[in-house]
């Protein structure tokens, strides 16, 4: 079903209009949800009843259902939002370690994934479809009803630029009216080079990162199967051209696999091949899936990894993810409710 946030504001207040409101009406709707917290017309008394209860059937402000919630020990809250075809994504709330910031959401762009990496939930079930501009919308909404929000990162399901337009609509809409600036909001991609080209184009221009998990080009092919036979040369230097284009460093994300990606040998050849680069490397140890073959590494063995590339003059930071004690990481609960 189309709700109000897959509307730009003129063909709101055209539809408002149809629906027997005036073009002020839309106006006053889209500020009391964003600015006001409103999640139902039913709150807002200064549109005519009449409207409201037309407004609440054929143009919704929330169009899914919250499916499941779930609690890791450490304050993440992963919520699964249903749509009305059966589709379902996860939106995660990270609360800060920092006392008085507000947390960061991570927010999904498809409903499963095309590209296919073999060691991530997300994609286990393949791509649905993607999401609309309202639907991706909506997951701040809800993630602002679980707590206030700092940053945004585009990390959840599915592969954020393989639905571009939808996802740059729904981004301008949280940066100019919800108040997340582009640089609190990191879009992360596996690379697709001209994909990346042109997102660099769009202002206002966001943090990119992009999934690279190792330089052995036989085994990115493996890893990221969406990537097989594009050279890791032309993702490296679409990188590179987002920095000149942007003035904004690429991260380059790369989880690490027990004994498969997370050798001293893997650590110098990353290094070698991102050496002059202006980037950052995030180290993800591995979110382990029930009845995979691959293993996160020991702490001693990621710190090793990290301080390997910090001796070659790389930035590199590890990112321990949260919520794993709940199942809450990235896909878990959304494949748990398809494979039930």
């Amino acid at each position: 079903m189309e709700g109000l946030f897959d509307l730009e504001p003129a063909q709101a207040e055209e539809r408002f209009v149809a629906l027997g409101g005036r073009p002020f009406h839309a106006r006053i709707a889209r500020e009391r949800v964003l600015a006001g917290g409103e999640r139902e017309y039913a709150g807002m008394t200064s549109l005519p009843a009449g409207l409201r209860d037309r407004l609440g059937v054929q143009l919704p402000i929330l169009v899914g259902a919250e499916l499941g919630r779930r609690r890791a020990p450490d304050g993440t809250v992963k919520l699964l939002v249903g749509f009305g075809d059966g589709v379902a994504v996860e939106t995660v709330h990270i609360p800060s370690r920092t006392r008085g910031r507000g947390a960061t959401l991570c927010v999904s762009t498809q409903a499963g994934c095309p590209v296919g990496c073999p060691f991530c939930a997300s994609g286990k079930e393949g791509l649905a479809r993607n999401l609309t501009t309202g639907e991706i919308v909506e997951q701040f909404l809800r993630g602002l009803d679980v707590g206030p929000l700092s940053r945004a990162v585009v990390m959840g399901v599915g592969e954020p630029l393989l639905n571009v337009e939808n996802l740059v609509r729904a981004l301008e809409i949280v940066r100019a009216e919800l108040g997340i600036g582009s640089r609190r909001i990191t879009v992360s991609t596996v690379g697709f080079p001209d994909r990346v080209r042109r997102l660099a184009a769009h202002e206002p221009r966001f943090q990119l990162a992009i999934s690279l998990h190792t330089v052995d080009q036989e085994q990115r092919d493996q890893l990221v199967p969406a990537m097989a036979g594009i050279p890791i040369d032309e993702v490296l230097a679409a990188g590179d051209a987002w920095f000149e284009a942007t003035g904004r460093e690429v991260t380059y994300e790369y989880v690490l696999l027990g004994g498969a990606n997370d050798t001293a040998g893997h650590a110098e050849r990353l290094a070698a091949r991102l050496a002059g680069k202006r980037a950052t490397v995030n180290l993800i140890p591995y979110n382990p899936i029930a009845a995979e073959e691959w293993h996160r590494p020991s702490r001693e063995r990621v710190d090793a990894f990290a301080q390997a590339l910090v001796s070659r003059g790389l930035v590199a930071t590890v990112r321990w993810s949260r919520g794993v004690e709940g199942d809450a990481a990235c896909g878990q609960l959304r494949l748990e409710r398809a494979r039930a």
